[in-house]
């Protein structure tokens, strides 16, 4: 799947079994490929960000790799 880095940018994430995650603020990158390789989400608060990985930031850290679609929502696989 090719996806820009900016078009992804405060998105509404949604896991692939329908919960509302949060907002997407950044991904990180390979430097020296440039592929994404992972996504940083603001987590809502209807769930608990202490279930997924988080970074310092208090954000969510998903593998690119669990982007299922990219639409009007990103949704991811959680699991």
């Amino acid at each position: 799947m090719k996806v820009f880095e900016s078009e992804l940018r405060g998105k509404t994430v949604m896991s692939d079994e329908g919960a509302y995650l949060g907002i997407l603020r950044n991904c990180t990158a390979n430097e020296k490929t440039g592929d994404l390789v992972s996504i940083l989400i603001e987590p809502s608060d209807e769930i608990d960000p202490r279930l997924y990985h988080q970074d310092t930031a208090g954000h969510m850290v998903f593998p690119f790799e669990s982007v299922r679609s990219v639409r009007d929502v990103i949704i991811i696989a959680t699991h």
